[in-house]
């Protein structure tokens, strides 16, 4: 039993919840500590917190698993995905998709602790149908990279739909913090999704897949990350503005903006340490840089809301 879950958690890729999650958190306690026009704030409640965690590890975990189960043939024939666990036999596609279906179910039902709002219900499924869609867009776009950013995207604005369903549905304006933080979340994920993919893209343009890396080759390829990584930097020092926009006041001060500068230093360093011709430090890159920028986020903004 202990193998077969350490199996199922390798193939899932459970630690890279990392990425998603802490923005999901993060979308949450803006929620709960920005007033809405009426000067009003989101109570904190326990289940809402249960069900937010649920929510994020079921969809993510089906979404993966569906990914695994669309892509088997390819990853059989690519040499650095070869040894996942479908090609290898270790996990049969019946009991994957027997997960998939519970994971779905689980993340269905965990909808459930934000009632009487009764928006994530509804909504749950057509979430479930984007995330999965994901799987078929190398198929025939190279901008695949920036439908996974599209798709991590749901993550703060989900929780915010979530937390303040009410609110939103009488002024739809209110969603404009979490579209803010949702765009620094696509362009965040698009780039290092280029960068990760660049060590597929001779693979890639041989069995016809479409990738940004596949079609420009991999020095334009991180210059297009670069500038997709500055998008992000431009949407995070704009959620303060967030007033401007139409949507309620986001107040955050000298702890967030120095918070952004260190992201911006981390990412300065994520690309000087992939280059072109020497793409071995990529998973130093990919994980490590990049889960200190979600959960380093988490945490100023946090610190920054409840001083203020």
């Amino acid at each position: 039993m202990i193998k077969r879950l350490r199996q199922i958690l390798e193939m899932i890729r459970f630690s890279h919840t990392i990425f998603a999650l802490p923005f999901a958190l993060l979308a949450a306690v803006m929620a709960w500590l920005t007033e809405d026009s009426r000067g009003e704030t989101v109570p904190f409640r326990v289940w809402h917190l249960l069900g937010i965690l649920i929510c994020m590890v079921t969809a993510r975990s089906a979404a993966m698993a569906f990914n695994r189960l669309v892509d088997h043939a390819i990853d059989a024939d690519n040499p650095r995905t070869a040894n996942r666990h479908l090609p290898q036999g270790l996990l049969s596609r019946r009991f994957v998709l027997g997960f998939t279906l519970l994971a779905c179910i689980a993340f269905v039902a965990a909808t459930l602790l934000f009632y009487p709002n009764q928006l994530p219900l509804y909504l749950s499924v057509p979430v479930l149908l984007f995330l999965f869609f994901y799987s078929y867009t190398k198929r025939f776009t190279m901008l695949a990279h920036f439908y996974l950013g599209a798709a991590l995207l749901l993550a703060p604005v989900s929780t915010w739909i979530a937390l303040r369903g009410e609110i939103v549905m009488e002024m739809p304006t209110d969603l404009v913090p979490s579209l803010l933080l949702g765009l620094a979340v696509l362009l965040w994920v698009g780039g290092f999704d280029i960068i990760y993919a660049c060590q597929d893209a001779e693979f890639d343009r041989q069995s016809r897949l479409h990738s940004i890396p596949a079609r420009l080759g991999v020095p334009w390829s991180l210059r297009v990350a670069a500038i997709s990584h500055l998008g992000m930097l431009v949407a995070l020092l704009l959620l303060p503005w967030s007033a401007a926009l139409g949507g309620p006041p986001v107040r955050l001060g000298l702890i967030y903006h120095g918070g952004i500068l260190v992201v911006a230093i981390l990412l300065i360093y994520e690309h000087w340490i992939v280059r072109p011709d020497d793409l071995s430090r990529v998973n130093l890159a990919f994980f490590r840089v990049n889960a200190i920028v979600s959960i380093g986020l988490l945490l100023i903004v946090t610190l920054d809301l409840l001083l203020n």
